[in-house]
């Protein structure tokens, strides 16, 4: 373990828009949550914002798959991320330690790795491209670098798979409304700009979007820390609500579409995200409000048949208990505490990829959007 790397680099400057630096690729965001510098991983601590910014220095892989288990970073994509530069140290180590042993170490690293959160499918997703990477190295050639472009690629590609997700989500919303978004689907989730807040972004500047709802998102609290600390950087009109709340605004005729991102897309549409996306869902179908869900094609498993084989995580009780440190639920009270639920695909009006739009998604439509890509 590296913990003695880890701290803030007076390399970095914080500012309103978050930390700046050398970042391995550039989103329309003010915000970066993840950077390779100097040979290292830097993480936004997303635990620590919006009170402060504070970058954290990794040169360990075991030390990025804590940083992911205790949601220092956070959100699918940008775990997948972290995750491909995770393995880029632990082959470094491995190679240090033994050239020519280096490629049966690494593994129990990457599986480390890829036990850090169950239910984001961009995890395992960027370890076996990492792992295609490894098979494809010749000799005792050193894996660094060959590694770290697959990692940087993968970085990229996320940001212009954000841009162009925003682009084809905005295109859905036909005239000026307000909207709902729930979690954190943006910059920080990312390897930057955004899933569902790429497209409240790219409406927003179409002049689609004249407000957002922003459930607050219990226990982490990511829409009132995350979403809405983005939504202010961009000059987008935000509103945090109760997570209670959105039912009601919607009954108010407030909200015409609901706009959220995505953990794992089971291969017949069924959609795994923060826990209360299912209740929003339901709610939006009652109220005939629009709901889409906005994701990169990392995001969905098609070897898993429904939302019903997706796992769903389960964290600390004490993350319901308590609030801060302090307790704010009785002795002797227990809790239970899913992070996700699953949203049946029939209650899903649009899925959103890089790729294109699936709207009403069901298994058939989601295999055809491949279908299409491998055509081109």
């Amino acid at each position: 373990m590296s913990r003695d790397d880890i701290g803030t680099d007076p390399g970095f400057q914080f500012g309103s828009g978050g930390p700046s630096g050398p970042p391995t690729g550039t989103g329309e965001s003010p915000v970066a949550a993840i950077v390779w510098h100097d040979g290292a991983l830097w993480l936004l601590d997303q635990r620590e914002l919006p009170r402060t910014s504070v970058m954290r220095r990794y040169s360990d892989s075991a030390d990025v798959a804590q940083a992911i288990r205790d949601m220092v970073v956070r959100g699918a994509p940008a775990i997948g991320v972290a995750a491909a530069y995770g393995a880029v140290l632990a082959a470094r180590r491995c190679y240090e330690e033994s050239a020519a042993a280096w490629r049966a170490a690494v593994e129990a690293d990457l599986d480390h790795l890829a036990a850090s959160r169950p239910t984001a499918v961009n995890l395992g997703w960027a370890l076996d491209r990492m792992r295609r990477a490894i098979g494809a190295i010749v000799g005792d050639d050193d894996p660094e670098p060959s590694l770290l472009a697959t990692a940087r690629a993968i970085h990229a590609e996320d940001i212009a798979a954000n841009r162009r997700m925003g682009e084809l989500g905005a295109a859905l919303i036909e005239s000026r409304c307000e909207v709902l978004t729930h979690c954190n689907a943006g910059a920080l989730a990312t390897a930057g700009y955004g899933t569902a807040l790429g497209v409240i972004r790219a409406a927003h500047s179409a002049g689609r979007i004249a407000h957002v709802f922003a459930g607050e998102t219990r226990p982490w609290l990511q829409g009132a820390r995350l979403t809405a600390y983005e939504l202010v950087e961009a000059g987008i009109p935000v509103s945090l609500i109760a997570d209670g709340a959105a039912t009601w605004t919607m009954r108010q005729g407030r909200v015409r579409w609901v706009i959220v991102g995505a953990d794992r897309v089971a291969a017949n549409g069924d959609v795994a995200n923060k826990i209360g996306t299912y209740s929003l869902a339901v709610s939006a179908r009652h109220h005939g409000v629009r709901f889409m869900v906005v994701a990169p094609t990392s995001t969905i498993d098609r070897e898993c048949a429904s939302g019903a084989e997706i796992p769903i995580e389960n964290r600390d009780s004490e993350e319901l208990l308590s609030h801060q440190g302090t307790r704010v639920a009785p002795d002797g009270a227990r809790a239970w505490n899913p992070v996700f639920d699953v949203t049946p695909a029939e209650l899903i009006d649009a899925l959103v990829t890089e790729r294109g739009v699936v709207e009403a998604p069901t298994r058939e439509r989601i295999a055809l959007l491949f279908d299409r890509c491998r055509q081109r």
